[in-house]
């Protein structure tokens, strides 16, 4: 795989229950992510344009993949795997390494791992609560999706600011 080609993004839904709402707004959000990173090679994507800083749009989609492997698969399923990138939870892996795997590589991590996510929340309640404490805290799936909303708009934003220094595009 030469370039990222980022599939269409889903439309919102403006009516609905809750869930429904909430798995929207999720899909939003992380075909949002890929949609950052439209059009770029390998070499675009691992381009840290703050001098001062570790983003890079390749190290955002990886660190969107273990964020995605924590909350979903290991928090609330309690599933134990080998994480995506890190050899340690402070590890900053996802960031650093960026030659350990390819595009092609990196892009079937995320989808899997989004393939995942929506299997381990599937069929549970909002108000269900994890297998797994985060910080000596019970948390339940709504928190979750809470979250991850968080860390998405976050590192969206970042991704907005690194591909404008990359090459100059833009968008919402």
């Amino acid at each position: 795989m030469d370039r990222l080609s980022a599939p269409e993004r889903s439309s919102l839904i403006y009516l609905g229950d809750e869930r429904s709402q909430l798995d929207s707004w999720l899909t939003f959000y992380r075909e949002t992510l890929l949609m950052k990173c439209d059009g770029l090679d390998i070499e675009q994507m691992k381009q840290r344009p703050i001098p001062s800083s570790k983003l890079s749009l390749l190290g955002l989609v990886r660190h969107m993949t273990f964020v995605e492997q924590t909350w979903f698969e290991r928090i609330f399923a309690g599933i134990e795997r080998p994480r995506y990138y890190k050899d340690e939870p402070a590890s900053d892996g996802d960031f650093d390494d960026l030659n350990s795997a390819g595009l092609g590589e990196v892009l079937s991590n995320y989808g899997h791992v989004i393939e995942v996510s929506t299997a381990c929340a599937q069929g549970h309640g909002l108000d269900e609560v994890s297998a797994t404490p985060w910080r000596g805290r019970e948390v339940d799936l709504r928190w979750i999706y809470l979250h991850m909303f968080e860390e998405y708009a976050r590192h969206c934003g970042h991704a907005d600011l690194v591909r404008e220094l990359v090459d100059g595009a833009t968008g919402y």
